[in-house]
């Protein structure tokens, strides 16, 4: 059995790494994957390394005539069950005749314009419940859509001398309390609000002194460092820039903050579960259908500093046993619901049974 995964993107964000992921797990468990995404992106580059095929298409624009046809001649060389496509424009190009048997399906990690570039899809597969209950408001057929988690990478972990050596590259402190964000430096973020929130807290607690990681970059950057150095707090602020492995990063950390204004679903509380980091995050839509306020992780309200200051010294300040429950409960979480097992299992029963019906003459 072998699938198409169709990526238009030539971005490194969390939908991407996602794409990368899940090929890596599909192949590893003995299903043949071939990526199509535009040649030279970084997608493309990490792909190659990794050794998954390839085919390489422009995807110039929303109609690229070039590439819907070569696409199409992809796909009929090739004879997969399923062509994956993710996002807008990939999906808006992959045109599969309706005699076909190879099923069309989209995965949407967000809420994305529907009219015009999703509706003629075989199936849909939303990341999250909210995402598969936006798709049947639209008017798609609720089913056809279907939810499908995320899965993290596996940690690899450092050794106690490379860590030492991340940490003094870094200018952090041995005996820092270290609060971790990561993220693109744009307005959606909240990075700002974060700063501001750690403004708020106190420069040392239990002796300890209180200092925050960012790992990313962005348009915002120097707009960000700005705001570090009007309240003051830019030298207790580590920037490490932009990384396209991010894991070693969480192994520097006490506690992960996800300040976001609005997140789909947030693979990054999936990592910070994964590393056995509390969490504290704003109330996106993402968050709230991870995270039970006191149980996996601590919320605060979105756009709000000193409220989301107050939660992160709440977590601060928990005892060591609730705090250890907190990360419990947040790992229990993720491998019931988001574990790599139980995703590639889900993405192939669904390969096989959309198939098995198109190829039987039955309407998808």
């Amino acid at each position: 059995m072998k699938s198409l995964h169709v990526l238009g993107s030539r971005q490194l964000g969390g939908a991407d790494r996602f794409y990368i992921r899940l090929l890596q797990a599909l192949n590893a468990a003995g299903h043949e994957t071939i990526a199509v995404n535009p040649a030279g992106s970084p997608v493309a580059k990490l792909l190659a390394r990794l050794g998954v095929p390839q085919r390489h298409l422009p995807f110039a624009n929303k109609w690229d005539a070039f590439s819907i046809l070569r696409l199409r001649h992809i796909v009929r060389t090739e004879a997969p069950v399923a062509v994956v496509s993710y996002m807008g424009r990939a999906t808006r190009l992959t045109r599969i005749p309706a005699v076909w048997p190879t099923a069309h399906i989209a995965r949407l990690g967000g809420y994305y314009k529907i009219t015009g570039y999703y509706e003629h899809c075989d199936a849909w597969v939303g990341n999250t419940r909210g995402i598969c209950t936006y798709l049947r408001e639209h008017g798609l057929p609720a089913e056809r859509v279907f939810h499908i988690g995320n899965f993290v990478a596996r940690p690899e972990l450092l050794s106690n001398d490379d860590i030492k050596r991340l940490r003094a590259r870094l200018q952090l402190p041995d005996d820092a309390l270290v609060l971790l964000a990561l993220g693109r430096f744009i307005a959606i973020k909240g990075f700002d609000d974060l700063l501001q929130a750690f403004a708020c807290l106190p420069v040392t607690l239990g002796a300890r002194p209180l200092h925050l990681l960012i790992v990313g970059d962005g348009p915002l950057r120097s707009a960000l460092h700005a705001v570090a150095r009007q309240f003051e707090v830019e030298q207790r602020v580590h920037w490490a820039g932009w990384q396209d492995e991010p894991q070693a990063f969480f192994q520097l950390a006490d506690v992960l903050i996800c300040p976001s204004r609005h997140e789909t679903l947030g693979n990054v509380i999936l990592e910070g579960w994964s590393h056995s980091l509390p969490v504290v995050c704003t109330r996106t839509p993402g968050a709230l259908e991870l995270i039970i306020d006191g149980e996996n992780g601590l919320l605060a309200p979105c756009r709000e500093p000193r409220r989301l200051a107050a939660r992160i010294l709440d977590l601060l300040r928990l005892p060591a046993a609730a705090r250890a429950a907190l990360v419990a409960a947040g790992n229990e979480t993720l491998q019931r619901d988001h574990s790599r097992e139980a995703v590639i299992a889900a993405y192939l029963r669904l390969f096989r049974c959309l198939h098995d019906r198109r190829e039987g003459g039955v309407a998808v």
